[in-house]
Protein backbone atom coordinates (compact mmCIF):
# COMPACT_ATOMS: atom_id res chain seq x y z
CA UNK A 1 0.00 0.00 0.00
CA UNK A 2 1.10 3.35 -1.10
CA UNK A 3 1.87 5.95 1.88
CA UNK A 4 -0.10 9.12 1.28
CA UNK A 5 1.88 12.39 1.72
CA UNK A 6 0.33 13.02 5.13
CA UNK A 7 2.01 9.85 6.12
CA UNK A 8 5.41 10.81 4.73
CA UNK A 9 5.08 14.07 7.05
CA UNK A 10 3.95 16.83 4.98
CA UNK A 11 1.12 19.00 6.74
CA UNK A 12 -2.11 19.07 5.58
CA UNK A 13 -2.24 22.33 4.22
CA UNK A 14 0.38 21.76 1.43
CA UNK A 15 -1.44 18.38 1.08
CA UNK A 16 -4.78 20.21 0.25
CA UNK A 17 -2.61 22.29 -2.07
CA UNK A 18 -0.72 19.20 -3.91
CA UNK A 19 -4.69 17.64 -3.88
CA UNK A 20 -5.33 21.57 -6.13
CA UNK A 21 -2.72 20.79 -8.63
CA UNK A 22 -3.51 17.35 -9.11
CA UNK A 23 -0.91 15.53 -6.56
CA UNK A 24 -2.91 12.88 -4.78
CA UNK A 25 0.19 10.06 -4.54
CA UNK A 26 3.71 10.38 -3.72
CA UNK A 27 5.83 8.22 -6.40
CA UNK A 28 8.61 5.92 -5.36
CA UNK A 29 11.44 8.45 -4.81
CA UNK A 30 9.15 10.85 -2.77
CA UNK A 31 8.17 8.22 -0.71
CA UNK A 32 12.18 7.30 0.00
CA UNK A 33 13.51 10.62 0.19
CA UNK A 34 10.72 12.82 1.51
CA UNK A 35 11.26 11.31 5.25
CA UNK A 36 14.58 11.57 5.28
CA UNK A 37 15.04 14.91 4.37
CA UNK A 38 12.60 15.89 7.20
CA UNK A 39 14.25 14.11 9.44
CA UNK A 40 17.66 16.39 8.44
CA UNK A 41 19.53 14.02 6.71
CA UNK A 42 21.43 14.54 3.91
CA UNK A 43 20.58 12.46 0.55
CA UNK A 44 21.64 11.21 -2.41
CA UNK A 45 19.08 10.32 -4.76
CA UNK A 46 19.71 8.67 -8.11
CA UNK A 47 16.79 8.89 -10.61
CA UNK A 48 15.63 9.91 -14.07
CA UNK A 49 14.10 12.91 -14.62
CA UNK A 50 10.16 12.65 -14.42
CA UNK A 51 10.24 10.47 -11.27
CA UNK A 52 9.12 13.52 -8.79
CA UNK A 53 12.38 14.31 -7.73
CA UNK A 54 11.49 17.97 -7.92
CA UNK A 55 8.70 17.35 -5.07
CA UNK A 56 11.08 14.68 -3.07
CA UNK A 57 13.46 17.56 -2.87
CA UNK A 58 11.71 20.83 -2.11
CA UNK A 59 8.60 20.01 -0.38
CA UNK A 60 10.46 19.14 3.25
CA UNK A 61 12.23 22.26 2.39
CA UNK A 62 9.06 23.81 2.22
CA UNK A 63 7.76 22.62 5.40
CA UNK A 64 10.46 23.95 7.54
CA UNK A 65 10.77 27.61 5.53
CA UNK A 66 10.51 30.20 8.52
CA UNK A 67 8.12 33.03 6.77
CA UNK A 68 9.26 35.70 9.03
CA UNK A 69 12.79 35.31 7.65
CA UNK A 70 13.43 37.63 4.65
CA UNK A 71 16.69 35.54 3.84
CA UNK A 72 17.88 33.35 1.47
CA UNK A 73 17.22 29.91 3.89
CA UNK A 74 17.47 27.47 0.32
CA UNK A 75 19.27 27.03 -2.39
CA UNK A 76 18.91 24.82 -5.79
CA UNK A 77 21.62 24.43 -8.20
CA UNK A 78 20.56 23.41 -11.81
CA UNK A 79 22.29 22.91 -14.79
CA UNK A 80 21.04 24.81 -17.08
CA UNK A 81 18.10 27.78 -17.70
CA UNK A 82 15.59 25.66 -19.06
CA UNK A 83 15.17 23.39 -15.81
CA UNK A 84 15.97 26.14 -13.55
CA UNK A 85 12.37 27.28 -14.44
CA UNK A 86 10.83 24.22 -14.85
CA UNK A 87 12.00 23.30 -10.95
CA UNK A 88 10.66 27.01 -9.80
CA UNK A 89 7.90 27.26 -11.29
CA UNK A 90 7.24 23.38 -10.00
CA UNK A 91 7.92 25.11 -6.41
CA UNK A 92 6.02 27.81 -7.29
CA UNK A 93 2.78 25.29 -7.39
CA UNK A 94 3.74 23.82 -4.63
CA UNK A 95 3.78 27.00 -2.92
CA UNK A 96 0.31 28.41 -3.38
CA UNK A 97 -0.23 31.60 -1.75
CA UNK A 98 1.14 30.69 1.84
CA UNK A 99 3.80 34.31 1.46
CA UNK A 100 6.88 31.92 0.69
CA UNK A 101 8.65 33.37 -1.84
CA UNK A 102 11.18 31.62 -4.45
CA UNK A 103 13.46 33.11 -6.95
CA UNK A 104 15.32 31.93 -10.44
CA UNK A 105 18.11 33.53 -11.42
CA UNK A 106 20.01 32.38 -14.82
CA UNK A 107 21.77 34.27 -17.60
CA UNK A 108 20.13 36.01 -20.17
CA UNK A 109 17.39 37.55 -18.16
CA UNK A 110 18.31 40.88 -16.09
CA UNK A 111 20.78 40.63 -13.83
CA UNK A 112 19.14 44.24 -11.76
CA UNK A 113 15.88 42.58 -11.88
CA UNK A 114 16.98 39.97 -10.03
CA UNK A 115 19.29 41.91 -7.01
CA UNK A 116 16.63 44.04 -6.72
CA UNK A 117 14.27 40.84 -5.98
CA UNK A 118 17.11 39.43 -3.55
CA UNK A 119 17.17 42.83 -1.81
CA UNK A 120 13.16 42.98 -1.45
CA UNK A 121 13.54 39.71 0.39
CA UNK A 122 13.05 36.26 -1.20
CA UNK A 123 12.78 32.16 0.99
CA UNK A 124 14.37 30.04 -1.14
CA UNK A 125 16.49 30.38 -4.74
CA UNK A 126 16.85 28.17 -7.96
CA UNK A 127 19.98 28.85 -10.29
CA UNK A 128 22.13 27.90 -12.12
CA UNK A 129 25.81 28.05 -11.43
CA UNK A 130 27.59 31.04 -13.72
CA UNK A 131 24.61 33.46 -12.66
CA UNK A 132 24.83 32.37 -8.54
CA UNK A 133 28.44 32.86 -8.49
CA UNK A 134 27.83 36.40 -10.32
CA UNK A 135 25.55 37.46 -7.59
CA UNK A 136 27.88 36.44 -4.96
CA UNK A 137 30.59 38.33 -6.01
CA UNK A 138 28.54 41.24 -6.37
CA UNK A 139 27.07 40.63 -3.02
CA UNK A 140 23.72 40.77 -3.49
CA UNK A 141 23.24 37.18 -2.86
CA UNK A 142 24.34 35.73 0.06
CA UNK A 143 24.42 32.04 1.55
CA UNK A 144 25.04 33.14 5.49
CA UNK A 145 21.42 32.12 6.23
CA UNK A 146 21.29 28.79 3.80
CA UNK A 147 19.94 25.78 5.66
CA UNK A 148 19.50 23.58 2.52
CA UNK A 149 21.24 22.96 -0.46
CA UNK A 150 20.30 20.88 -3.61
CA UNK A 151 22.30 19.92 -6.26
CA UNK A 152 20.04 18.88 -8.96
CA UNK A 153 20.90 16.82 -12.20
CA UNK A 154 24.34 16.90 -11.03
CA UNK A 155 26.20 14.92 -13.47
CA UNK A 156 24.76 17.50 -16.84
CA UNK A 157 26.21 19.82 -13.99
CA UNK A 158 29.44 18.09 -13.67
CA UNK A 159 29.57 17.61 -17.53
CA UNK A 160 28.84 20.57 -18.34
CA UNK A 161 32.37 21.99 -16.58
CA UNK A 162 30.53 23.21 -13.61
CA UNK A 163 32.35 21.33 -10.96
CA UNK A 164 34.77 24.13 -10.14
CA UNK A 165 31.70 26.45 -10.14
CA UNK A 166 29.92 24.36 -7.69
CA UNK A 167 32.97 23.51 -5.27
CA UNK A 168 32.96 27.70 -5.21
CA UNK A 169 29.41 28.01 -4.60
CA UNK A 170 29.38 25.28 -1.89
CA UNK A 171 32.64 25.93 -0.15
CA UNK A 172 30.68 29.63 0.79
CA UNK A 173 27.36 27.71 2.54
CA UNK A 174 27.44 26.99 6.02
CA UNK A 175 28.81 23.61 7.34
CA UNK A 176 25.64 22.87 9.43
CA UNK A 177 23.14 22.71 6.20
CA UNK A 178 21.13 19.82 5.03
CA UNK A 179 22.52 18.81 1.53
CA UNK A 180 21.17 16.69 -1.01
CA UNK A 181 22.19 15.70 -4.30
CA UNK A 182 20.36 14.04 -7.32
CA UNK A 183 21.89 12.68 -10.50
CA UNK A 184 20.90 10.30 -13.47
CA UNK A 185 24.33 8.37 -13.18
CA UNK A 186 26.50 8.50 -10.59
CA UNK A 187 30.33 8.86 -11.89
CA UNK A 188 33.56 8.66 -9.89
CA UNK A 189 33.25 12.80 -10.15
CA UNK A 190 29.78 12.70 -8.42
CA UNK A 191 31.17 9.99 -5.40
CA UNK A 192 34.03 12.63 -5.05
CA UNK A 193 31.49 15.49 -4.64
CA UNK A 194 29.55 13.61 -2.44
CA UNK A 195 31.91 12.23 0.02
CA UNK A 196 33.74 15.89 -0.07
CA UNK A 197 30.33 17.96 0.91
CA UNK A 198 27.32 16.02 2.54
CA UNK A 199 27.54 14.15 5.97
CA UNK A 200 26.30 10.22 6.16
CA UNK A 201 23.52 10.50 3.56
CA UNK A 202 21.01 8.63 3.10
CA UNK A 203 20.97 6.58 -0.21
CA UNK A 204 17.77 6.55 -2.11
CA UNK A 205 17.59 4.74 -5.55
CA UNK A 206 14.79 4.53 -8.34
CA UNK A 207 15.25 2.03 -11.14
CA UNK A 208 13.88 2.66 -14.37
CA UNK A 209 10.38 2.01 -14.85
CA UNK A 210 9.67 -1.39 -15.98
CA UNK A 211 6.91 -0.17 -17.41
CA UNK A 212 8.28 2.73 -19.55
CA UNK A 213 9.38 0.64 -22.56
CA UNK A 214 6.40 -1.34 -23.14
CA UNK A 215 4.38 1.96 -23.48
CA UNK A 216 7.25 3.02 -26.27
CA UNK A 217 7.47 1.15 -29.82
CA UNK A 218 11.30 1.01 -29.88
CA UNK A 219 12.16 1.02 -33.55
CA UNK A 220 15.47 0.74 -35.20
CA UNK A 221 16.02 1.66 -38.59
CA UNK A 222 19.09 -0.11 -40.11
CA UNK A 223 21.89 2.69 -42.20
CA UNK A 224 22.99 0.72 -45.32
CA UNK A 225 27.29 0.84 -45.57
CA UNK A 226 28.63 3.81 -47.52
CA UNK A 227 25.02 6.11 -46.85
CA UNK A 228 25.13 8.69 -44.24
CA UNK A 229 22.75 9.51 -41.11
CA UNK A 230 21.31 12.64 -42.66
CA UNK A 231 20.40 10.99 -46.15
CA UNK A 232 18.57 8.02 -44.44
CA UNK A 233 16.56 10.60 -41.85
CA UNK A 234 14.29 12.23 -44.65
CA UNK A 235 12.87 8.64 -45.88
CA UNK A 236 12.44 7.44 -42.32
CA UNK A 237 10.46 11.18 -41.29
CA UNK A 238 8.36 10.67 -44.63
CA UNK A 239 7.24 7.15 -43.59
CA UNK A 240 6.93 7.85 -39.65
CA UNK A 241 5.16 11.53 -40.09
CA UNK A 242 5.99 12.47 -36.34
CA UNK A 243 2.96 14.86 -35.04
CA UNK A 244 5.84 15.78 -32.59
CA UNK A 245 9.25 15.00 -32.32
CA UNK A 246 12.86 15.11 -30.36
CA UNK A 247 15.54 14.60 -32.36
CA UNK A 248 18.97 13.86 -30.33
CA UNK A 249 22.07 15.06 -31.89
CA UNK A 250 25.78 14.72 -30.00
CA UNK A 251 26.78 18.39 -30.88
CA UNK A 252 25.82 22.05 -32.16
CA UNK A 253 27.12 21.76 -35.38
CA UNK A 254 25.47 18.79 -36.12
CA UNK A 255 21.96 20.61 -34.95
CA UNK A 256 22.75 23.46 -37.05
CA UNK A 257 23.50 21.08 -40.15
CA UNK A 258 20.93 19.16 -39.37
CA UNK A 259 17.56 21.75 -39.06
CA UNK A 260 19.11 23.48 -42.36
CA UNK A 261 18.44 20.72 -44.65
CA UNK A 262 15.25 19.57 -42.84
CA UNK A 263 14.50 23.02 -43.28
CA UNK A 264 15.24 22.98 -46.79
CA UNK A 265 12.88 20.01 -47.20
CA UNK A 266 9.67 21.88 -46.09
CA UNK A 267 9.31 20.86 -42.69
CA UNK A 268 9.02 22.32 -39.64
CA UNK A 269 11.60 22.23 -37.30
CA UNK A 270 13.79 24.20 -35.12
CA UNK A 271 17.40 23.57 -33.33
CA UNK A 272 17.89 24.14 -30.09
CA UNK A 273 21.36 24.08 -28.53
CA UNK A 274 23.56 25.92 -26.17
CA UNK A 275 24.58 28.24 -29.25
CA UNK A 276 21.19 30.01 -28.43
CA UNK A 277 19.95 32.93 -26.70
CA UNK A 278 18.13 32.64 -23.71
CA UNK A 279 15.19 34.88 -25.79
CA UNK A 280 16.11 32.07 -28.93
CA UNK A 281 15.50 29.57 -26.44
CA UNK A 282 12.12 30.74 -24.69
CA UNK A 283 10.24 31.43 -28.03
CA UNK A 284 11.26 27.94 -29.06
CA UNK A 285 10.09 26.44 -26.20
CA UNK A 286 6.74 28.47 -26.55
CA UNK A 287 6.59 27.54 -30.24
CA UNK A 288 6.91 23.94 -29.85
CA UNK A 289 4.61 23.17 -27.13
CA UNK A 290 1.56 25.43 -29.15
CA UNK A 291 2.71 23.14 -31.66
CA UNK A 292 3.82 26.11 -33.94
CA UNK A 293 6.73 24.14 -34.65
CA UNK A 294 6.70 19.99 -34.74
CA UNK A 295 10.16 18.94 -34.38
CA UNK A 296 12.90 19.97 -32.64
CA UNK A 297 16.95 18.95 -33.21
CA UNK A 298 18.45 19.16 -29.84
CA UNK A 299 22.01 18.62 -27.80
CA UNK A 300 21.62 16.58 -24.39
CA UNK A 301 22.33 19.45 -22.43
CA UNK A 302 19.88 21.55 -23.91
CA UNK A 303 17.16 19.61 -24.15
CA UNK A 304 17.41 19.44 -20.30
CA UNK A 305 14.29 20.64 -18.84
CA UNK A 306 12.64 20.61 -22.43
CA UNK A 307 9.23 18.91 -21.90
CA UNK A 308 6.44 18.78 -23.78
CA UNK A 309 3.34 16.84 -23.15
CA UNK A 310 1.94 14.32 -25.25
CA UNK A 311 5.43 14.04 -27.32
CA UNK A 312 4.45 11.31 -30.20
CA UNK A 313 8.20 10.25 -31.05
CA UNK A 314 11.68 10.78 -29.67
CA UNK A 315 14.69 10.09 -32.64
CA UNK A 316 17.85 9.12 -32.23
CA UNK A 317 19.93 10.47 -34.89
CA UNK A 318 22.70 9.95 -32.55
CA UNK A 319 22.92 7.06 -30.57
CA UNK A 320 23.67 8.19 -26.88
CA UNK A 321 27.03 6.75 -25.41
CA UNK A 322 25.75 5.06 -22.15
CA UNK A 323 22.77 2.93 -21.98
CA UNK A 324 21.14 5.63 -19.21
CA UNK A 325 21.27 8.36 -21.53
CA UNK A 326 18.83 6.81 -24.15
CA UNK A 327 16.51 5.43 -21.41
CA UNK A 328 16.32 8.73 -20.54
CA UNK A 329 15.53 10.62 -23.59
CA UNK A 330 13.13 7.94 -24.98
CA UNK A 331 11.24 8.44 -21.33
CA UNK A 332 10.25 11.46 -22.79
CA UNK A 333 7.59 9.63 -24.77
CA UNK A 334 4.74 7.34 -23.64
CA UNK A 335 4.01 9.23 -20.81
CA UNK A 336 0.97 10.14 -18.82
CA UNK A 337 -0.54 6.22 -20.14
CA UNK A 338 0.28 7.42 -23.58
CA UNK A 339 1.74 4.76 -26.41
CA UNK A 340 5.22 6.42 -28.08
CA UNK A 341 7.49 5.99 -30.71
CA UNK A 342 11.81 5.99 -30.38
CA UNK A 343 13.27 5.50 -33.35
CA UNK A 344 17.14 5.39 -33.53
CA UNK A 345 19.42 5.34 -36.46
CA UNK A 346 21.84 2.60 -36.23
CA UNK A 347 25.08 2.28 -38.70
CA UNK A 348 26.52 -1.47 -39.15
CA UNK A 349 29.78 -0.64 -36.86
CA UNK A 350 26.68 0.61 -33.68
CA UNK A 351 25.17 -2.90 -33.52
CA UNK A 352 26.84 -4.17 -30.31
CA UNK A 353 25.52 -1.03 -28.58
CA UNK A 354 21.93 -1.54 -29.99
CA UNK A 355 21.91 -4.83 -28.57
CA UNK A 356 23.64 -3.57 -24.99
CA UNK A 357 20.69 -0.92 -25.07
CA UNK A 358 18.20 -4.34 -25.74
CA UNK A 359 19.67 -6.01 -23.15
CA UNK A 360 19.26 -3.55 -20.65
CA UNK A 361 15.34 -2.89 -21.72
CA UNK A 362 14.93 -6.52 -21.76
CA UNK A 363 13.04 -5.74 -25.07
CA UNK A 364 13.79 -5.84 -28.70
CA UNK A 365 14.14 -3.35 -30.95
CA UNK A 366 11.85 -3.31 -33.90
CA UNK A 367 14.92 -3.83 -37.07
CA UNK A 368 13.36 -1.62 -39.90
CA UNK A 369 15.23 -1.05 -43.36
CA UNK A 370 15.50 2.49 -44.61
CA UNK A 371 12.01 2.62 -46.32
CA UNK A 372 11.50 2.40 -49.85
CA UNK A 373 9.81 5.16 -52.62
CA UNK A 374 6.98 2.95 -53.29
CA UNK A 375 6.51 2.52 -49.40
CA UNK A 376 6.77 6.12 -49.04
CA UNK A 377 3.78 7.00 -52.08
CA UNK A 378 1.89 4.33 -50.32
CA UNK A 379 2.28 6.15 -47.15
CA UNK A 380 1.03 9.36 -48.39
CA UNK A 381 -2.07 7.77 -50.52
CA UNK A 382 -3.19 6.00 -47.63
CA UNK A 383 -2.92 9.45 -45.71
CA UNK A 384 -5.01 10.98 -48.27
CA UNK A 385 -7.49 8.15 -48.36
CA UNK A 386 -8.23 9.13 -44.28
CA UNK A 387 -8.69 12.66 -45.18
CA UNK A 388 -11.06 12.22 -48.43
CA UNK A 389 -13.09 9.75 -45.38
CA UNK A 390 -12.72 12.91 -42.61
CA UNK A 391 -14.01 15.57 -45.84
CA UNK A 392 -16.91 13.22 -46.95
CA UNK A 393 -18.08 13.52 -43.89
CA UNK A 394 -17.65 17.64 -43.52
CA UNK A 395 -20.16 20.28 -43.91
CA UNK A 396 -18.04 21.73 -46.61
CA UNK A 397 -18.55 19.31 -48.99
CA UNK A 398 -22.09 20.54 -50.41
CA UNK A 399 -20.06 23.75 -51.29
CA UNK A 400 -17.97 21.24 -54.02
CA UNK A 401 -21.45 19.51 -55.14
CA UNK A 402 -22.21 22.02 -58.16
CA UNK A 403 -18.56 21.34 -60.03
CA UNK A 404 -19.23 17.57 -59.56
CA UNK A 405 -22.74 17.82 -61.47
CA UNK A 406 -21.60 19.99 -63.84
CA UNK A 407 -18.09 17.74 -64.33
CA UNK A 408 -20.38 14.97 -64.07
CA UNK A 409 -21.87 15.95 -68.18
CA UNK A 410 -18.79 15.33 -69.37
CA UNK A 411 -16.72 12.70 -67.71
CA UNK A 412 -17.38 9.66 -65.80
CA UNK A 413 -17.53 10.33 -61.78
CA UNK A 414 -15.19 7.81 -60.91
CA UNK A 415 -12.82 9.92 -63.21
CA UNK A 416 -13.50 13.23 -61.25
CA UNK A 417 -13.03 12.01 -58.01
CA UNK A 418 -9.33 10.52 -59.64
CA UNK A 419 -8.44 13.27 -60.83
CA UNK A 420 -9.30 15.72 -57.53
CA UNK A 421 -7.16 12.91 -55.63
CA UNK A 422 -4.47 13.65 -58.00
CA UNK A 423 -4.30 17.12 -57.90
CA UNK A 424 -4.37 17.06 -54.03
CA UNK A 425 -1.58 14.37 -54.08
CA UNK A 426 0.18 16.46 -56.12
CA UNK A 427 0.31 19.33 -53.90
CA UNK A 428 1.13 17.70 -50.86
CA UNK A 429 3.40 15.20 -52.08
CA UNK A 430 7.15 15.80 -51.04
CA UNK A 431 9.23 17.85 -53.56
CA UNK A 432 12.57 15.89 -52.65
CA UNK A 433 10.43 12.74 -53.62
CA UNK A 434 9.70 13.73 -57.73
CA UNK A 435 13.11 14.67 -57.98
CA UNK A 436 16.39 12.23 -58.88
CA UNK A 437 17.20 11.32 -55.10
CA UNK A 438 18.45 8.12 -54.34
CA UNK A 439 16.05 6.08 -51.70
CA UNK A 440 15.86 2.22 -52.05
CA UNK A 441 13.57 0.75 -53.98
CA UNK A 442 11.17 -2.39 -53.74
CA UNK A 443 13.44 -5.45 -55.23
CA UNK A 444 11.22 -7.53 -57.67
CA UNK A 445 9.99 -10.44 -57.05
CA UNK A 446 12.49 -12.17 -59.71
CA UNK A 447 15.75 -13.37 -58.08
CA UNK A 448 18.80 -10.91 -59.40
CA UNK A 449 21.48 -11.81 -57.05
CA UNK A 450 23.58 -8.76 -57.89
CA UNK A 451 20.73 -6.30 -58.16
CA UNK A 452 20.68 -5.01 -54.85
CA UNK A 453 24.73 -5.14 -54.97
CA UNK A 454 24.40 -2.31 -57.38
CA UNK A 455 21.91 -0.37 -56.24
CA UNK A 456 24.12 0.14 -52.89
CA UNK A 457 26.79 1.20 -54.37
CA UNK A 458 25.65 3.73 -56.47
CA UNK A 459 23.94 5.26 -53.42
CA UNK A 460 27.98 6.00 -52.28
CA UNK A 461 27.83 9.85 -54.46
CA UNK A 462 30.33 12.21 -53.15
CA UNK A 463 27.06 14.80 -52.41
CA UNK A 464 24.23 13.73 -49.83
CA UNK A 465 20.58 13.30 -50.91
CA UNK A 466 19.40 16.35 -49.91
CA UNK A 467 21.93 18.17 -51.43
CA UNK A 468 21.17 17.00 -54.99
CA UNK A 469 17.62 18.08 -54.55
CA UNK A 470 18.48 21.31 -53.57
CA UNK A 471 20.96 21.91 -56.74
CA UNK A 472 17.99 21.01 -58.60
CA UNK A 473 18.64 17.27 -59.03
CA UNK A 474 21.88 17.85 -60.85
CA UNK A 475 23.00 14.21 -60.84
CA UNK A 476 24.78 13.23 -64.12
CA UNK A 477 22.83 10.16 -65.69
CA UNK A 478 23.65 8.79 -69.59
CA UNK A 479 19.59 9.34 -70.40
CA UNK A 480 16.58 10.65 -68.89
CA UNK A 481 14.96 8.39 -66.32
CA UNK A 482 10.85 8.88 -65.71
CA UNK A 483 10.33 9.43 -61.90
CA UNK A 484 7.01 8.47 -60.28
CA UNK A 485 5.91 6.21 -62.94
CA UNK A 486 8.52 3.95 -63.56
CA UNK A 487 9.49 3.52 -59.74
CA UNK A 488 5.89 2.66 -58.28
CA UNK A 489 5.58 0.47 -61.26
CA UNK A 490 8.86 -1.20 -60.60
CA UNK A 491 8.29 -1.84 -57.05
CA UNK A 492 4.82 -2.64 -57.07
CA UNK A 493 6.51 -6.21 -58.28
CA UNK A 494 6.46 -7.50 -54.74
CA UNK A 495 3.19 -7.85 -53.65
CA UNK A 496 4.16 -9.71 -50.47
CA UNK A 497 6.32 -6.21 -49.18
CA UNK A 498 4.34 -4.37 -46.32
CA UNK A 499 4.03 -0.48 -45.98
CA UNK A 500 6.49 0.30 -43.17
CA UNK A 501 5.44 -1.31 -39.83
CA UNK A 502 2.00 -2.11 -38.76
CA UNK A 503 -0.53 -0.23 -36.71
CA UNK A 504 2.71 1.87 -35.38
CA UNK A 505 2.81 3.77 -38.78
CA UNK A 506 -0.74 4.51 -38.85
CA UNK A 507 -1.10 6.15 -35.15
CA UNK A 508 1.99 7.88 -35.91
CA UNK A 509 -0.23 9.89 -39.18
Amino acid sequence: MTLSFQELGISQERVAQLEKIGFTEPTNIQVQAIPQLLGGRDVVGQSQTGTGKTAAFSLPILERLDINQKAVQAIVLTPTRELAMQVHDAIAQFIGDEGLRVLAIYGGQSIDRQMLQLRRGVHMVVGTPGRVIDLLDRGCLKLDQVKWFVLDEADEMLSMGFIDDVIKILSQAPVDRQTALFSATMPPSIRMLVNKFLRSPATVTVEQPKAAPNKINQVAYLIPRHWTKAKALQPILEMEDPETALIFVRTRRTAAELTSQLQGAGHSVDEYHGDLSQQARERLLVRFRNRQVRWVVATDIAARGLDVDQLSHVINFDLPDSVETYVHRIGRTGRAGKEGTAISLVQPFERRKQQTFERHNRQSWQLLSIPTRAQIEARHILKLQEQVREALTGERLASFLPIVSELIEEYDAQAIAAAALQIAYDQTRPAWLSSDVEIPQEESSAPKPRLGKRRESSSDRPRSAWKSDSNNGEERHSSPKPKLRTSGHESSASPSKKIGSPTARESAS
